[in-house]
């Protein structure tokens, strides 16, 4: 009986567990106490499996050599960049993503942060706690402007928003979607001119050779003075001293950080002593509608791979591979 370990948050129930034992695969849960983000401790529980559910967890080259019955890592959201992609190509391992299920929750985390650093929570809420009551304005939303760095899915469900609360928005894409732009009046403009016209700035985009880092510190300079920066994106995408330097400098009011280089944050990182940064756990992505459907997806991916299917929508490398076979 074929084995599926799944190692993404909260899959010990849900829809992909039906799915995956009708197609006659065991299913295996890690110790949640376990630290997968060590590759030791992960190659423990993966090493005898065909498939992963996976999370965000590291599948590095050295990793992936010792795990020779793998055939599929269906991973749960549309970042796949902890996987080693070449690696995965080399030995025939399929590297899937679940697109186009999670934009809406994402665009929500955005917002929660967005609302909460313009009216400069969390620290309002502690300080009333301790009986401090700090009465100073701060800029409005509406008529603010929006920039947004991507207009995929997940940035399209943010502009939409951002224009039903009055926001002003811009956006960069290196393949803008015109129609859309024109639908919903937000301007096209070129990342440079984003962050310099911007209030808030949000970053939707992958991970690339070509955007890694692409928020450093010559691109926080840009920014204007006493914006706002929101990463629900990727932590590669950000030199993270660089980041701590603007808002230590006030250059930056605050930032909304779900995503970070190292994951989990470490416990010594400045960020946590910084009060006007607000911070969640790589969640962005995650409700009851997004968590249903991406586990669904993931577990029809692998199922129809196995029965000699090839779902493509979901699939991320082996470009140009045909006759790719679920037996060695």
């Amino acid at each position: 009986m074929p084995r599926v370990l799944c190692t993404s948050l909260n899959t010990e129930t849900g829809p992909h567990i039906p799915i995956l034992e009708a197609a006659g695969f065991e299913i295996l849960h890690p110790p949640r106490d376990l630290n997968l983000y060590e590759p030791a401790n992960l190659l423990k529980v993966v090493q005898n499996c065909e498939a992963v559910v996976a999370g965000s967890e590291s599948y590095p080259p050295h990793l992936l050599e010792q795990l020779p019955k793998l055939r599929v890592l269906s991973r749960t959201g549309v970042g796949f960049d902890a996987i080693d992609v070449p690696t995965c190509d080399r030995l025939g391992i399929v590297v899937a993503t679940t697109p186009g299920v999670n934009h809406h929750a994402v665009a929500e985390q955005t917002f929660a942060f967005l609302f909460g650093l313009a009216r400069e929570f969390p620290v309002r809420d502690q300080e009333v706690r301790v009986g401090k009551w700090t009465r100073r304005e701060t800029p409005r939303i509406m008529g603010s402007t929006l920039g947004i760095v991507g207009l995929g899915r997940i940035g399209r469900a943010v502009a939409t928003r951002a224009r039903g609360v009055g926001l002003k928005v811009v956006a960069f894409d290196p393949f803008p979607p015109v129609e859309f732009a024109e639908q919903w009046d937000i301007r096209m403009v070129g990342f440079e001119d984003l962050l310099q016209q911007s209030d808030y700035v949000s970053l939707h985009l992958p991970v690339s050779s070509e955007t890694k880092q692409i928020m450093n510190a010559r691109t926080f300079a840009l920014m204007k003075p006493g914006s706002v920066f929101i990463n629900t994106a990727r932590g590669a995408l950000v030199d993270e001293p660089a980041l701590i330097a603007s808002l230590q400098s006030g250059h930056l009011r605050a930032a909304g950080l779900d995503v970070f280089a190292v994951e989990p944050l470490p416990t010594g990182s400045p960020f946590l002593s910084m009060s006007n940064v607000m911070l969640s756990g790589h969640i962005a992505g995650l409700d009851h509608e997004s968590q249903r459907d991406t586990l669904t997806m993931a577990a029809n991916t692998i199922v129809t791979l196995s029965q000699g299917g090839w779902p493509a929508p979901c699939i991320r490398n082996l470009p140009g591979v045909t006759g790719w076979k679920w037996e060695r």
